[in-house]
């Protein structure tokens, strides 16, 4: 069974978002061609916003509004355009002035919330990972994506996240695919430390960490990684974005998803083992 394309919410929003703006235009009786001459714009434009296929700008949206005076909406469906476009972050677009901001909005995140529950398929999250692991990693994520080298600035951003492991209320419950123990990031002896950091995790009051292995029998298939924040919010992490969800049935979806993976995760000594076993192998 496929799973759903994990930007599915934020085109939902985007189609809901144009079908209003055309609702806004019928109801005042205009075609799409008259609100285009209101507006100023040719009408291709029009039609490519009511097919969400082009965000409108703040702009577009009051000339929208006073082109069907109903410019008592014009605040409501800007901050709506302004939510849908939060919802699907290009990564050039969060990196482009580098990723340590990008690593500053991830730890407030992790600050206000008392429980995290992390599926990490791709990588050990961020709060888990060593400067090197985190270095080796985000120097090819930055020379991937073409994007400004701030690697030493990203890098001291993500790993003090590390902090909320013994302070305050925060708990993570953490489940990683065993691929990510076996996939060497920097060279053998990156990841050996890495693996021996996860190991002095294991023990702490603040983590409960899962393993699933490769022998598992699925009940779910692989997904992207993904970040939940107490229940309420979702980040997704694709190649090219990262997701935002905050719609409630696709956050219990999540959930549920959760629940199946560490259905098929193990604990305690048996996750040590497969952590050292995968330490072994590195020889």
């Amino acid at each position: 069974m496929p799973s759903p394309s994990p930007s599915s919410s934020a085109r939902a929003a985007r189609e809901a978002l144009a079908v209003r703006l055309m609702h806004l235009r019928m109801d005042a009786g205009l075609t799409g061609r008259e609100l285009s001459a209101r507006c100023g714009w040719h009408p291709a434009k029009t039609t490519r916003m009511q097919k969400g296929e082009a965000a409108p700008t703040d702009a577009d949206i009051r000339a929208w509004c006073a082109a069907c005076d109903a410019e008592d909406q014009t605040a409501d469906l800007i901050a709506t355009a302004r939510a849908v476009d939060s919802m699907y972050m290009g990564w050039r677009r969060l990196h482009r002035n580098g990723m340590r901001r990008t690593q500053e909005d991830f730890t407030s995140l992790h600050e206000n919330a008392e429980v995290c529950r992390v599926y990490a398929s791709n990588g050990v999250p961020g709060f888990l990972q060593t400067p090197a692991y985190a270095t080796a990693l985000m120097q090819r994520i930055t020379d991937f994506q073409g994007t400004p080298d701030d690697v030493a600035d990203a890098v001291a951003a993500r790993v003090a996240r590390g902090r909320f492991l013994h302070q305050g209320n925060h708990r993570f419950v953490v489940l990683l695919e065993e691929w990510v123990l076996r996939c060497v990031i920097g060279d053998a002896q990156v990841m050996a430390d890495q693996l021996n950091r996860l190991l002095t995790a294991l023990p702490l009051v603040s983590i409960s960490l899962g393993v699933i292995p490769f022998s598992a029998r699925r009940v779910i298939w692989p997904l992207e990684g993904f970040y939940m924040f107490d229940g309420q919010h979702v980040v997704v992490e694709t190649l090219t974005a990262e997701i935002n969800i905050r719609q409630p049935r696709e956050i219990t979806d999540y959930a549920k998803a959760f629940r199946e993976l560490g259905r098929m995760a193990v604990y305690g000594i048996d996750a040590r083992r497969l952590i050292e076993s995968a330490v072994r192998s590195l020889g």
